[in-house]
């Protein structure tokens, strides 16, 4: 059988290249194939356009805190349009070194552009071209799912990569959904000077993450002046005197919701249709997620995935990560490579941030551990009343039996810095009382997980500044 490369890669986004890459230093020639821009959500539409405007907005916000003590603020409406300018000049750089100069560099990878499809288990057809290798990689990432509402069909709305599009800062917003994309997005808008609504199907904001961490992030938002409505049921949207309309059912009550704009953040869908799969039988999910094993092989031999196509934790590095490990399997196949997602860090780039890592309380008591919890108010880190942002709290779930720390879940200021560090330690499997004897510089907020160890056998309010 004559193959064209070691491996083709469906997609050219951050899981895509970090799996390319790997492939590259065990020796392999690969085809990239990507039908729209190269490097994916993440750095054109996602994690870097998205973190550039909210890290902008926060400039806005604290000049607003340097007001109250003080310092005076700038009071002149935002100048979009130079905002977006600046945006687009560091998705283009960080596209151009990131992807297009490494795309030069490596000798053994080729890029196709169009859509690749399946034809079978060895053959990917793209524009009428078709490439064989005996490994194949689906790495096509996700897209904004729309959910089924009556009258959503008929009016414009707004998506994760639309919304971040406009040219013009919307006067107010509706926000369909009460997730990453919702509270991320949805802050960045209101600290811009949007007038900003969440309207949330569940019973809190940001199901799957810790429920004081939660809370803790709707009582902030709705102090920034956020409208957040949760427990809703949605009746129709529709659009009058130029607005759109959406109605919804809350507490027996029928509301009517309205806004200049609307933005449908409801999760992620995967982007698995369309390219073949069903013609060489690779397994899904009902949601249409590639089912794979902690290796990411799929159902068929010679398929593997990764990346939020493959529907685990949708993130760029646990994608990157995830395509790193299918490699491994690749070309080592007795590494033993697996995916150990307890040890990876999530974060949420809201305002305080949050981040999250390991067992939550009730998945450790699932696990068989004997659990044991301490949780502290971000107001009792000293740099915290430095930075003037005492929001928040960080909590600990550890095993009492052993003191291993078994997950940190926080949310407060560089929250998304501060748990690589929870990271290392339960990847390394370390004790609470390890955390709690190691010197950190004060002051600074990571001092805040040393005293959160403490705090599991110690009275934090009998320690000075600098104690250990």
């Amino acid at each position: 059988m004559n193959f064209t490369h070691d491996l083709i890669v469906l997609g050219s986004g951050s899981t895509a290249f970090a799996a390319a890459l790997r492939a590259d230093s065990h020796g392999a020639r690969v085809m990239l194939v990507e039908k729209s821009v190269l490097g994916g959500t993440c750095i054109n539409w996602g994690c870097i356009p998205s973190k550039t405007m909210i890290h902008s907005a926060l400039f806005r916000h604290e000049a607003r805190l340097g007001n109250r003590i003080g310092l005076g603020t700038a009071t002149r409406k935002v100048d979009y349009k130079l905002l977006l300018q600046h945006r687009d000049q560091v998705v283009s750089r960080l596209r151009q070194d990131r992807y297009l100069d490494v795309l030069q560099k490596v000798k053994g990878l080729d890029l196709a552009k169009g859509s690749g499809c399946f034809v079978d288990v060895h053959t990917i057809e793209v524009v009428e071209r078709h490439f064989r290798a005996p490994r194949i990689l689906v790495a096509t990432g996700g897209l904004p799912r729309v959910p089924s509402i009556p009258g959503l069909g008929e009016v414009p709305y707004l998506t994760s990569r639309s919304a971040l599009l406009m040219k013009t800062l919307p006067e107010s917003l509706l926000i369909i959904g009460g997730g990453v994309v919702a509270v991320e997005l949805g802050q960045m808008f209101l600290r811009l000077g949007s007038n900003v609504t969440i309207l949330e199907h569940g019973p809190r904001l940001l199901p799957p993450v810790d429920h004081d961490v939660s809370e803790a992030l709707r009582e902030h938002l709705a102090a920034e002046g956020m409208n957040i409505l949760t427990d809703v049921t949605f009746d129709s949207v529709k659009n009058r005197d130029g607005k759109t309309v959406v109605t919804i059912c809350q507490d027996d009550q029928v509301i009517e919701q309205s806004a200049d704009h609307l933005l449908v953040a409801a999760g992620t869908a995967p982007a698995s249709g369309g390219i073949g799969l069903e013609n060489v039988g690779v397994a899904l999910d009902r949601k249409g997620y590639v089912i794979t094993d902690e290796r990411m092989r799929t159902s068929v031999p010679g398929i593997w995935a990764a990346g939020d196509v493959a529907g685990r934790l949708l993130t760029a590095p646990v994608g990157a990560r995830e395509g790193i490990v299918a490699v491994d399997d690749m070309f080592n196949p007795g590494c033993g490579c697996v995916m150990d997602y307890l040890s990876i860090p999530m974060a949420i780039f809201s305002d305080p941030e949050l981040g999250m890592v390991g067992h939550t309380e009730e998945s450790a008591r699932q696990a068989g551990f004997n659990v044991v919890i301490n949780a502290i108010p971000a107001a009792a880190i000293p740099k915290a009343h430095v930075t003037f942002q005492t929001s928040g709290l960080i909590k600990m779930v550890a095993d009492k039996d052993t003191g291993r720390l078994l997950g940190v879940h926080l949310i407060c200021h560089r929250g998304a810095d501060l748990i690589n560090e929870a990271a290392l330690a339960i990847h390394l499997k370390a004790t609470t009382e390890d955390l709690a004897a190691a010197t950190h510089v004060y002051p600074t907020m990571s001092e805040g997980l040393r005293l959160c160890a403490q705090g599991f056998n110690r009275d934090l309010s009998r320690l000075s500044c600098c104690a250990e």
